[in-house]
């Protein structure tokens, strides 16, 4: 893949380069026509392993976010927690799970889960926390309880900054759903993984490409969600 790098040599260096590159990317392409099941498996679990644990972060770890929002200082000490969390590696978290779960799919939902947790955690604290009192005061002085308050003004008000966390949540969880390949997981760092075991340029590409257009498509999908959602004082 370096044959695509920028680079300051002669004219004819950089015109073979570029020749290179549209070479090795159709290679890639030409690979994935002729091994279309197999590809289309791995697309089929990358996507299975990052929606499946996408979704289970979300009902752990909204909850927990809204609790944070509400516990003062012992939400503020959860939130410092749960961002020093986020330095810890992808493939670090795979493989402390190993000898609790073992190889396979298991291990690998459970730390993309685990991994998508802070971002989630961060930004229903952060969008909670800062929804405007007066909206809150405007909306008890209408005779609404706490619950109502919750469900019709403090959690829609909330709502783009929720997405945000979950649009985070979405890039991290796709990039390292990658890295399941790791332990037996499948999906298309498969593909990655080969290609660094056979040196195989074409085999990353086949696994790289791909992760990134869905990355690409999760980011973009939410955040015009995101934007959406977003009031327009507030945007």
């Amino acid at each position: 893949m370096w044959y695509c790098l920028p680079t300051h040599r002669v004219l004819g260096g950089r015109v073979e380069r570029r020749a290179r590159c549209v070479e090795l990317l159709a290679e890639s392409w030409q690979y994935i026509l002729d091994n279309q099941d197999r590809f289309g498996e791995a697309v089929v679990v990358h996507l299975r392993l990052s929606i499946i644990a996408l979704l289970a972060a979300i009902a752990i770890f909204f909850p927990i976010g809204v609790l944070a929002s509400r516990s003062g200082r012992a939400g503020a000490a959860l939130i410092g927690v749960v961002s020093a969390a986020r330095v810890v590696p992808s493939l670090a978290v795979l493989f402390l799970l190993l000898p609790f779960f073992g190889l396979g799919e298991r291990p690998a939902l459970i730390a993309l889960t685990l991994l998508a947790g802070p971002a989630l955690v961060i930004n229903t604290d952060a969008g909670l926390r800062n929804v405007d009192p007066v909206a809150l005061e405007s909306a008890r002085g209408l005779g609404m309880n706490a619950f109502q308050v919750f469900t019709r003004v403090q959690l829609p008000l909330a709502v783009p900054v929720v997405i945000a966390g979950i649009r985070t949540a979405s890039v991290e969880v796709i990039g390292s759903a990658t890295l399941a390949a790791f332990i037996g997981a499948g999906g298309l760092g498969t593909f990655i993984t080969s290609g660094l075991t056979l040196l195989d340029e074409r085999l990353l590409l086949v696994g790289a490409i791909p992760v990134t257009l869905l990355t690409l498509g999760a980011e973009s999908a939410l955040g015009g969600l995101e934007r959406r959602l977003t009031p327009p004082d507030a945007a």
